[in-house]
């Protein structure tokens, strides 16, 4: 019972708050940043961060400001080391150093869940030969000798396996 009694006190001290303070400071934000979205995620953190400052219980009035001002600067310093971050990459271009992107990494991902549901879709048989041979660099004269097969046979079936996996990743494009 007394926790449903901090969180009904905790829910009118956010309603409180995001009345009195919301049109303030979303009119502070959209002047420095002019982005709805960006706004209303500072706005958000401003309350977030009232809520769990200790200082703020006896005069919120005092830091509400002080936040929103906090929040801008360390949003700008951010974004002035990630500039410096970009032109520091942007002079790597020339010397094959491959940049951190993560929609590079999370495509990436994508693909190689793609590549795995493919492989899992050859026959068993097909699938260990081409695993032993392209990703265990194991050569087709030993899977042949594993198999009971010639290396032709180990060629061939790798090459049908290649060509389903290609023909399977050009769908997933």
């Amino acid at each position: 019972m007394r926790e449903e009694g901090i969180r009904k006190d905790t829910v009118r001290e956010v309603q409180q708050i995001n009345r009195r303070w919301r049109p303030a400071l979303m009119a502070f934000f959209l002047r420095r940043v002019r982005n709805h979205a960006e706004a209303e995620d500072l706005t958000q953190e401003v309350f977030v961060r009232m809520l769990n400052s200790s200082e703020s219980e006896g005069a919120p009035d005092a830091y509400v400001f002080q936040i929103a001002a906090n929040l801008l600067t360390d949003q700008a310093r951010r974004a002035r080391v990630r500039a410096g971050y970009r032109e520091t990459l942007a002079g790597m271009d020339g010397l094959g150093v491959e940049q951190v992107d993560p929609y590079r990494i999370a495509a990436g991902r994508d693909q190689l869940a793609a590549l795995a549901a493919a492989l899992n879709e050859l026959p068993e048989r097909q699938r260990t030969m081409f695993t032993l041979y392209r990703i265990e660099n194991m050569s087709q004269e030993m899977i042949g000798e594993a198999f009971g097969i010639s290396k032709s046979a180990v060629k061939q079936q790798v090459a049908k396996a290649m060509a389903f996996l290609m023909a399977r990743m050009r769908e997933t494009q």
